[in-house]
């Protein structure tokens, strides 16, 4: 084999190899880092004088951790449930092939374009008690009206719902629509010639047949869920208190402005393998279908 052939078959792997070698280093590498300094007693800088489990004890024994926690069922379980069943409601709406689809989808993808913090800024004004939605209808006349979450403890974390499941919606949507108009239609057009009446036809031939964008919708949900930072950040800063503080906000704080480096690692190690008990078995799934197909 001549020189230049062999040039041009390893051209892919030399063209990668560089990209290949960042990813290793700068991703797996500090994950194996952040891993290893969860088992040590590092403070402000990193130390490596190993104590086991002992950070991971402190951690699960801190009721900020569990505040966290709590906040993150919360607020996981409403906004997957909450962007899942509204991008699939206005996929179905939109792919009754209606006037304007294509303005319809540009509104609903929008909130996708902009960054969390942004999204944050502009639901902290809206739901401010002097700025935004209280302050408007006061100044329409309904002087009694009252929505004070974003500053009610017990109310706060849901704010942060709205305002992620505002955002997502759209990008959600655009999976489902993708997936409805993958379809075959000689299907839904057999069940209709048949008689069966329109809502059992989504919810027996339709939905069932949606199960791949599901998985798909909810592994990303769960991952945009677990690294909301800059979301809490942005509009609540994680009070009041700490009434929406989450497991990001937690190990931010704990690493950068408690000098508890090992415990914030052991904060982020937790948030990575909840995460990869999430994704791995979607991604043994998908790899096992496409295997029998």
């Amino acid at each position: 084999m001549s020189i230049s052939k062999r040039l041009r078959d390893g051209m892919p792997a030399i063209v990668l190899s560089p990209s290949v070698a960042a990813i290793a280093v700068c991703v797996y590498g500090f994950i194996a880092y952040t891993a290893i300094l969860s088992f040590t007693g590092s403070k402000m800088f990193a130390r490596f004088d190993f104590v086991g489990w002992r950070q991971y004890e402190r951690l699960f024994a801190n009721p900020r951790w569990i505040t966290a926690v709590e906040n993150m069922a919360i607020f996981g379980g409403l906004y997957i449930l909450g962007a899942t069943c509204l991008g699939l409601f206005i996929a179905i709406l939109i792919d009754q092939r209606i006037r304007m689809e294509g303005f319809f989808r540009a509104v609903f993808l929008y909130p996708m374009a902009l960054s969390f913090v942004v999204t944050g800024v502009i639901w902290q004004w809206m739901l401010n008690p002097g700025l935004g939605l209280e302050h408007m209808m006061r100044s329409l006349g309904w002087e009694s009206f009252t929505f004070q979450w974003l500053v009610e403890p017990d109310m706060a974390i849901y704010t942060i719902v709205i305002a992620g499941v505002w955002q997502v919606t759209g990008f959600v949507m655009a999976l489902f629509l993708a997936g409805l108009r993958g379809i075959d239609t000689e299907i839904l057009r057999a069940a209709r010639i048949d008689g069966a009446p329109i809502h059992k036809v989504y919810i027996r031939i339709i939905i069932p047949a949606l199960r791949p964008v599901f998985l798909t919708v909810f592994v990303i949900e769960t991952h945009l869920a677990i690294k909301s930072y800059d979301l809490v950040v942005a509009l609540t800063k994680g009070g009041p208190g700490v009434s929406t503080e989450l497991p990001s906000t937690f190990m931010y704080s704990m690493t950068f402005t408690r000098n508890e480096l090992a415990v914030g690692a052991a904060s982020a190690t937790v948030m990575l393998a909840t995460l990869a008990s999430i994704i791995i078995p979607y991604l043994y799934s998908e790899l096992r279908h496409d295997r029998r197909a």
